[in-house]
């Protein structure tokens, strides 16, 4: 929390929400009365009972943002474990509840839309992700692996320059095989299209899988 803030209320930075709300109004109660005594000590009371109002109304809205933040990061685990689990539209659900749309948001709604098997919608999510964090080294390999694997589908082709044929037996098997979307999760977003991916992320979710073929 802003430290200006808390001195202004008397507060260190162990302080909770009660405290600042009781040293709040223990502070205002003092310069209200203050405020209508004569001179400089009227002014000055005025004066403190606007920085108290303003440290105040900062310090709960710094609180308030902490407290949004803390149940948006239990959501969007919630969220990584609906996909991992196979529940899609509940994932979906969740993600619909979000008021405040992050970098985060949109890569899981990338994810999402990739078990849909809606690739150029995940695409598009993945790029407001890279947007919204420029910096992130998993949103950009999961769009070069998303990538890779709508170039393939659209110009994959056969060793004899034919269309590429998934039938069995046809003696031609490619690195995308087993990408589709009735696979088992694990397999589902990475094969052994990237098994490395996958290891590195498999703390998060089937995100791993996600990530790890499709979302580059």
């Amino acid at each position: 929390m802003n430290k200006k803030n808390l001195e202004v209320l008397g507060l260190d930075e162990s302080a909770t929400a009660d405290d600042i709300k009781k040293a709040y109004e223990e502070l205002k109660a003092k310069y209200l009365e203050e405020r209508f005594m004569d001179g400089e000590a009227g002014n000055n009371a005025a004066k403190m009972l606007t920085r108290i109002e303003t440290a105040y109304q900062e310090l709960l809205t710094e609180l308030n943002e902490d407290a949004a933040a803390d149940d948006g990061g239990a959501s969007f685990a919630r969220v990584e474990e609906l996909v991992k689990s196979g529940d899609i539209q509940e994932a979906q659900r969740v993600l619909d509840g979000f008021n405040e749309r992050n970098g985060r948001w949109h890569y899981l709604q990338s994810v999402v839309y990739y078990r849909k098997n809606w690739m150029n919608e995940s695409k598009k999510q993945l790029e407001i992700a890279i947007q919204l964090e420029p910096g992130n080294e998993k949103y950009k390999e999961a769009y070069r692996k998303l990538n890779d694997k709508i170039n393939y589908n659209a110009n994959g082709q056969n060793a004899q320059g034919g269309q590429y044929d998934r039938a069995p037996g046809n003696g031609y098997r490619s690195q995308y095989d087993g990408q589709g979307m009735n696979v088992p999760p694990d397999e589902q977003m990475g094969g052994g299209f990237c098994a490395d991916c996958i290891s590195s992320l498999c703390t998060c979710m089937c995100l791993n899988a996600f990530c790890n073929s499709c979302c580059r």
